[in-house]
Parts: C-alpha cells; structure tokens; sequence
C-alpha cells in the first residue's frame, strides 16, 4: 500500500483533534523523530553548535536544575528518581564547567532572558544557588532583563530564609506549582500540598519582597472535576498573585500516559474556560488560546526568557542535565534526557566535550515547525518576528493554511503584525498546530495516531470513572437529523466527549429542567453545538428509541427529531462537539457513526 504524504489542510486539522494529547506546542512528536538529521561526531557537533551560535544577534539561556523531593506523576521532565543518588556539589561543579563551554562559544553575544528551571532549584544549597548565580553573572545581559526562578509551596513553605536569599541574588520573578487545591487529587498525584501550605508559601514570597509571582495550575486530569479545577482558580486568585499560568496536563512521557485517552478534548476545553472567565473576572488579562493570564498592565506575565523565546522565536540555550537547546537549525538535548542520570553528562564535560545526548541539524521546514510550534504557546504569529527569523514572508510561504484558517474562523488577523486565534481556534488549537508541521512529521503523526488511537481503549477508562448514580435512570436525550434545504446534504457533529468520542455523530443532548419541552431541549442542543437556530414548531418527530443499551453510560432513551431548513447555514462548533459539517446523504453508508445514529437517520430519510 502506497504511504500518503499529500494530507489537505482538513485532513490535518482533523487528525491533529484526534490526535490532541500529542500535538501540542512541544514539537517534535517523538524523542527520536528527527534521527535522520541527527549527529554524532564530537567535533562536527561542536562546530555546527559554534556556528549557529556566531549567526544569532542575541540569546536566552535556561539552567536546568534536576532534582525534586518527589517526582511527581504528571511530570514530563527531566527529574532525578532519587534526589540523594548524586551529590548535589558534584552536579554543580559539573553544571559551571558546562557554562563556562557556552560562554566561551557567545563571547559578548548579548542574553535577553535567563530562567534558573527545573525540577526545582531551590532544591540547592544556598552555596551551590549562589554559585550558579554568580557564574551567570558573567554572561553579557541586556539591560532590564528580569532573571527568574521556580520553587515548589513545600520550600517556599517551610525554608523562607532561602526565599529571602535568591531575591537578594537578583531574581526578580518567582514561579510556584500550586497545580490544585484538592488534596485528594494532589495525593493521587504524588504531591505534597494543602491551602495552610500554599498561604505561607505566598506570605513568605511577599516577605521576601516578591512583586513578581506566578502560580502554575494545571487541569486535564482524569480524576479532576470542573468544580475542584474551579475552587482552586478562585483560591488562587485570592492568594493575589500577578501572573496565573495554566498547564493542561500533556501526558506524554509521564506516569500518567495510560490515562490521556480516557479525558477528552472536550473536557479539558471546558476547565479552561472555565478558569479564562474566573480569571478575566477578577481582573486578570491574556488573548484567547493564552496560557499565562497578568493583572499587571503592559506586563505579559511570563518571563523574559519565555517571552522572547515565543513571541520573538529567539532561539535558547539550555544547560544542565537534559536540558533543550533551540539555536538557529540545530536542535539539541542534553546528555540525561532519556535515562535521567547523570554519568554520560558528567563524563562528556570532564573530557571537555559539550554534553550534548542528541543533536539535530535540521533543514528549514522542520526549523519552521519548531519555531510555529513554540509561538502557538502565546496563541498568536507576529508575521514581523517570522520575517527576522526565516528571512521570508508567512502570508506566501503559509497561504494555503491562512486561507483554511480564515475561511473557518479559526484565526485572523488582529492587525497586519499578528495573526491570532479566535475564541474558536482556541478550543481548535491542537488541529491547528499540525497545519505547519514539516512534511516528515505530519506523515509522522498519521502513522502514531493509527498506532496509538483506541476509542475502544480510551472508552474504557471514562466508564470506569463514570458514576452512574448520579443522573436520572432513564435520562432522557434529543437527537436532531438536520437536512440541508435541497436534503441531499445532513448535518453531523464529531463528538468530544466520551463515549463514543471523536465518532460522527447527530446534534444533541440531554433533557434538563432548564428546558420546557423535549423539542426545546433538541433546538437549544443544535444551537449550542452548531450555531443553526431553529423553531420547535418545525421540528418533525422521527422516533423514540429506549433500548437499553443503547448508551454505555446506561439506560438512555432518545427522541429523534428532523428538520429540513429554509436556507443555506455555515455550521461552527461549540458546546462539547469538536467539528461539525454538512456531509453528502450519498457518503452516509461509508460513515460510522456513534450510537444507534445510522438507524435514527435511515428512519429520517
């Protein structure tokens, strides 16, 4: 069988909504994905790196400090197993050797954004947070750079003396995980935490003199709740902090993974706007599709290092065990990346060799979807930025994408710099993303996805957390065929929730007391998931069907209503639907749908 390599831009949208726990802004999509541009001789590596050092006009530099208390399980990071398995003045001394490499290679090249990151930093003695400090100190700074730290409730917590010390070092800006505030969940997790916790962490943040915190809180989880995500944004807003930054939990790589496809897009699209409208009340600001929300005007929120590696698409330098560089055309990861140990990084830097594990020296259009892919964390493309960086125009190299993207009110231009996503896009944004992937690793992404994908899999894991009892036995739902004006063409949505999610499906939903009738109940379900308004005195019964099984959730009964409308309509998905569009009444033997839908629609026609 002959491979595809000709996708259209639908095709990639809709596979990249499929596909949504691996196409995020992390690119590539695996950890070997770009092999075939990999290098392995120690001076060919040491010459490329050099070299697209020299072509860079200024630089970020990340430190990346591997050790925690615990790991925790939704961590994808590089983190020691065991933070006492290697002495943290051994790993020090080690991390200033690499330093001073990189800072022999940049010169007086000047630095725009530092983060000390990890793990956790503050994990250190003050000794060894001192020396690295002091060791950054010689790299050339732009005036007005913010440097920036994280550390974790527990040390912020309980070490307030160390707090105190790093804002005397030079950090201006802290990062702390509070990632929630239920303790059940954070126990599930691996976390240490509780709100006594978190308000002396913040107190002794602000003692210190702090005026620049962000708390981290992350949502997608299987066993989280729209209500538990939502205690903890408004707890969290009421500790007061100047920046609030999201993380959907992304799965791979992490103890969690055998989890992702029990939690639908449709859920983690939803915790989102749900903390977008918590924080937006409360005075908090960031463009749709943006992951770090600031109540300080003109400030972003995020630090500089973050801000110009985004936004700006500069490229970074990462030391420390498996750490990520980001440099003109060349991708690298350090030694530490795929074992978490430390040996092979500490034997490269004492035979005086960049402890580099994997290097790409990558060809133009996988360089372009690093950068895109890395741009799409603030929601946007400054089409000035990608003009400094590839040295070509977006609008021409990107028409085709800019042209689907428009037509289906996914983005658009804010103004002639940027090119953003809509509310829309927003919830899309993993469809979007593949949109500029190289060729190898779109072909890269079809072939994972019929490997990985298993709706059968992914059900299984939502009916074991499912609780039945907490809904009406029978529950009673609308289903609506919906037929275009000339009825060659019905209406059909893609689920995004299980079960049955990602299958093609009719408009529809549950009764609720909101809604006076059944027939309201179809029409308000067709309007929330579609845009399409429509009367209830149009609507033609087709048919009930009460079986019980029909539904693995339980016993479900449905009323099936058609409709044919007067006018052409241009459908747009909302509510807990991913897509929806008119499909040919000829394709519909073709299609699997979920549910008994082909039956319903067959009684219809």
């Amino acid at each position: 069988m002959e491979k595809r390599t000709n996708y259209t831009c639908e095709e990639l949208f809709d596979m990249g909504i499929k596909f949504h726990h691996y196409t995020n802004t992390a690119y590539p999509l695996r950890v070997n994905s770009l092999a075939e541009y990999e290098l392995h001789d120690v001076e060919t590596i040491h010459q490329v790196v050099a070299k697209n050092i020299s072509n860079q006009k200024e630089i970020n530099l990340y430190v990346h400090i591997p050790y925690c208390k615990t790991r925790c399980k939704f961590c994808e990071y590089v983190v020691m197993n065991d933070p006492n398995e290697v002495n943290q003045d051994i790993y020090t001394d080690h991390l200033l050797r690499e330093m001073e490499m990189y800072k022999q290679l940049m010169g007086d090249l000047p630095v725009v954004g530092y983060d000390l990151g990890g793990g956790t930093p503050l994990f250190l003695s003050k000794e060894n947070l001192k020396r690295i400090t002091d060791k950054i100190k010689s790299f050339n700074f732009k005036e007005g750079v913010t440097w920036s730290i994280e550390t974790t409730p527990v040390i912020a917590a309980n070490e307030p003396d160390k707090i105190q010390y790093v804002k005397e070092l030079g950090y201006d800006r802290i990062s702390m995980g509070f990632q929630t505030v239920s303790e059940k969940l954070l126990e599930s997790l691996g976390r240490e935490g509780s709100a006594y916790l978190y308000e002396r962490a913040v107190k002794n943040i602000r003692s210190a003199g702090f005026t620049r915190l962000n708390i981290d809180l992350m949502y997608g989880f299987l066993n989280q709740t729209d209500e538990d995500f939502a205690n903890t944004v408004k707890y969290t807003i009421a500790m007061q902090p100047e920046y609030v930054t999201l993380y959907r939990n992304r799965y791979k790589g992490t103890k969690l993974e055998k989890e992702s496809q029990g939690v639908s897009l449709f859920k983690a699209n939803r915790q989102y706007d749900i903390a977008y409208r918590l924080l937006k009340e409360a005075g908090y600001v960031a463009n749709v599709g943006k992951n770090t929300f600031s109540r300080v005007d003109g400030d972003l929120g995020t630090s500089d290092y973050l801000t110009t590696r985004v936004v700006n698409a500069t490229s970074y330098i990462g030391m420390g065990l498996g750490a990520q560089s980001f440099v003109g055309d060349y991708l690298a990861y350090n030694l530490g990346c795929d074992n978490h140990k430390m040996d092979r990084y500490f034997a490269a830097i004492d035979r005086n060799e960049l402890p580099i594990n994997d290097i790409a020296d990558m060809p133009k259009d996988e360089v372009r979807a690093k950068a895109l892919s890395v741009m799409f964390y603030f929601g946007y493309i400054s089409m000035k930025s990608y003009q400094n960086r590839f040295n070509e125009d977006f609008r021409k190299v990107f028409a085709d994408e800019i042209n689907y993207l428009e037509r289906n009110e996914l983005m658009h231009f804010a103004d002639e710099d940027t090119f953003i996503l809509t509310e829309y896009g927003a919830h899309h944004i993993y469809g979007i993303i593949p949109l500029f992937y190289s060729q190898r690793s779109k072909e890269e992404m079809f072939d994972m996805a019929q490997r990985i994908l298993n709706p059968e899999k992914g059900e299984a894991i939502y009916l074991e957390k499912y609780n039945r009892k907490q809904y009406e036995a029978p529950s009673v739902a609308a289903d609506m065929v919906v037929l275009s004006k000339d009825q060659q063409q019905i209406l059909l949505v893609v689920r995004g929730s299980h079960p049955y999610a990602n299958y093609l499906a009719l408009p529809g939903g549950f009764y609720t007391p909101k809604d006076d009738t059944i027939e309201q109940c179809a029409v308000r379900e067709l309007e929330e998931e579609t845009g399409i308004t429509v009367k209830a005195d149009e609507l033609e019964l087709v048919k009930v069907s009460s079986g019980q099984n029909r539904d693995p959730r339980g016993w479900i009964v449905s009323v099936a209503y058609k409709i044919v409308l007067k006018d052409d309509a241009k459908p747009l998905a909302n509510s807990d639907v991913i897509l929806c569009k008119w499909y040919d009444i000829k394709q519909l033997p073709e299609l699997k749908l979920a549910f008994d839908h082909q039956q319903i629609i067959q009684d219809a026609l």
